[in-house]
């Protein structure tokens, strides 16, 4: 008999597992597919999903798997390999570094590069903040006040200016500091992939510029709790932007949290940082392993 596990932060992800493998302890086709509907209901994609559930459907049929913890263990192990994208995941370490901050609007993009600098300065790194996304109101005021509360510089110009002036002026100031992380603030609209990709191309030429040999990151942040939307956007930005990594935020308490898995595996992108919470300590590097059983066996 299988003992009901700790609640995870993935709510009702895990006890919707957890329900297959207490009602169907004998590992067969019948819980294959509820482990798949499982799957898919939680915006693991198809691909990924037939993917596990052939895998363990074999192990299966080679009398590998005996009774549910098992399939468990088998089924916690495969998506943590999926996860795992190697030193990709870690945020690069040769500086200065520039890091690229896209999302569109909601998705916790302000608040999530608060979290990173105030992380970053933690660990001992002197850290800048650009504000790049000219042309949301408010954004510029918004990073402000998050720069006054982490003790982190902002730099700013009016609401519509060009954003690659505000990167020039960033640059200068980075230079001049001897500064180790800069994250910049930048563009989170999908409406026109042209002018978005000209927009970014510009800002990374005046880097390019300004500041030649500079480490670069592009992150995007997506929202867990829209699901399968998430997932488009991850897509459509890395058609236009050569992401180099996901931030996933508000993934607490959500049933949703299969879209890690898809933007992983399908996608090929490494998920660097998972939001928690509204805390300043409550973005936290991703850890495949931990992830995968927070999923399947309920810890955190």
């Amino acid at each position: 008999m299988i003992s009901i596990k700790k609640k995870s932060f993935f709510g009702r992800l895990t006890e919707k597992i957890e329900d297959v493998l207490l009602l169907r302890p004998k590992p067969d086709e019948s819980m294959l597919e509820e482990l798949e509907d499982v799957l898919i209901s939680s915006d693991i994609g198809m691909n990924t999903t037939m993917t596990i559930i052939e895998g363990l459907r074999d192990s299966i049929r080679h009398d590998r798997l005996r009774d549910a913890e098992d399939v468990r263990e088998q089924i916690t192990t495969m998506v943590a390999d999926m996860l795992d994208k190697g030193e990709r995941l870690q945020l690069c370490s040769d500086y200065p570094l520039f890091i690229m901050m896209i999302g569109v609007n909601g998705v916790g993009k302000t608040t999530s590069i608060a979290k990173l600098a105030h992380m970053l300065k933690s660990e001992g790194k002197s850290v800048l903040l650009i504000a790049a996304d000219t042309f949301r109101a408010a954004a510029a005021e918004q990073l402000s006040i998050w720069g006054e509360r982490t003790g982190v510089p902002v730099i700013k110009h009016k609401e519509g200016a060009d954003p690659s002036a505000v990167i020039f002026d960033g640059c200068n100031a980075a230079k001049s500091r001897g500064v180790d992380v800069v994250i910049c603030d930048t563009a989170g609209r999908l409406q026109n992939k042209k002018n978005l990709m000209a927009e970014l191309s510009k800002m990374n030429k005046v880097i390019d510029r300004e500041f030649p040999g500079a480490s670069r990151e592009t992150l995007l942040v997506v929202d867990a709790t829209t699901g399968k939307n998430a997932v488009s956007q991850a897509t459509e930005f890395n058609e236009v932007a050569e992401l180099t990594g996901i931030i996933l935020t508000k993934l607490d308490g959500t049933a949703k949290g299969g879209i890690v898995v898809t933007i992983s595996d399908e996608l090929d992108l490494p998920v660097k940082y998972i939001g928690l919470g509204e805390g300043m300590e409550d973005l936290r590097p991703f850890d495949p392993r931990s992830f995968a059983e927070g999923i399947f066996k309920g810890e955190e």
